[in-house]
C-alpha cells in the first residue's frame, strides 16, 4: 500500500485517488488491520472506471494478491467541505436507488481522543439498523485521518438513522460544539455496480432483501 503511491497516479485516466488502511473488525476502531485496504479513485464515467479496475496494472497486482476483492461503482449526487484541500468529486444530477454515504475529517490531535470514545457507540449502533447494507471504516492516517463508508437502500433511511437521537446524533453535535475537525467532507453517491464479493457474498444484495 505505501509503495502503490508512488505509481497510482500514473494510471491512465485516474483522477482524485487516495489508498486507506482499516481498522479492526468493521474498521471503526484505532487498532490497525493489515489483512484489509481500500483503494479510492475518481474516474471519467462508469466504463473507464470499470475497465481500469480491472485491468491497470496497479490494480491486477493487488487482485492478484487478494484473497478477495470487492469494488462499488459509485455517481456523485452531492459533496460538502474539502479532503486534502480539494473537492475531489463532481455532483451530478440525482436519481432513484440505492446510495452510499462517506464522511472523511482530519481529527485534531487534541481531540483525538474524544472522537475514538465516540466511536464504538456509534458503530453499534449503525451495525443493529435493518437499513445499511454495507458499513466500514477506514483512513489514510491512523487515528487522525478517518473515513466512514455506507450503503443503504434510499435517502429516507440513511436520513432516519442520521436525525435519531442517540450517539451518533449526539457525536455530530459534538463536532459542531467542541470543534473536533481541521478539515471534513461529506458527499452521497448512487450506487452504480459492483464487481466481486465481500465476506463471499454481493454487499448489494442486502439491498434487494430491503426493498
Amino acid at each position: 500500500m505505501g509503495a502503490a503511491r508512488f505509481s497510482i497516479g500514473k494510471t491512465p485516466h485516474i483522477g482524485f485517488w487516495k489508498l486507506c488502511g482499516s481498522g479492526t473488525g468493521e474498521g471503526f476502531t484505532p487498532l490497525p488491520n493489515t489483512q484489509v485496504y481500500a483503494i479510492l479513485a475518481t474516474w471519467p464515467n462508469t466504463q473507464i472506471a470499470q475497465e481500469q479496475s480491472l485491468s491497470a496494472p496497479l490494480f491486477r497486482r493487488y487482485n492478484a494478491r487478494a484473497d478477495e476483492s470487492w469494488t462499488v461503482f459509485l455517481t456523485p449526487t452531492s459533496v460538502r467541505g474539502a479532503w486534502s484541500g480539494k473537492v475531489p468529486f463532481v455532483e451530478s444530477a440525482d436519481t432513484e436507488g440505492p446510495l452510499a454515504a462517506l464522511t472523511r475529517a482530519t481529527v485534531k490531535t487534541r481531540k483525538a481522543l474524544r472522537f475514538w470514545k465516540r466511536v464504538p457507540a456509534i458503530s453499534s449502533v449503525i451495525g443493529s439498523d435493518p437499513n445499511v447494507a454495507f458499513k466500514i471504516g477506514i483512513g489514510e492516517v491512523p487515528l487522525l485521518h478517518q473515513i466512514t463508508f455506507s450503503i443503504w437502500p434510499n435517502a429516507d433511511a440513511m436520513a432516519n438513522f442520521a436525525r435519531k437521537d442517540g450517539p451518533h446524533a449526539r457525536a455530530i453535535k459534538a463536532v459542531r460544539s467542541d470543534d473536533w475537525f481541521a478539515e471534513e467532507l461529506y458527499a452521497r453517491f448512487r450506487v452504480c455496480g459492483e464487481a466481486g464479493t465481500w465476506g463471499g457474498v454481493s454487499p448489494l444484495a442486502q439491498l434487494k432483501e430491503i426493498s
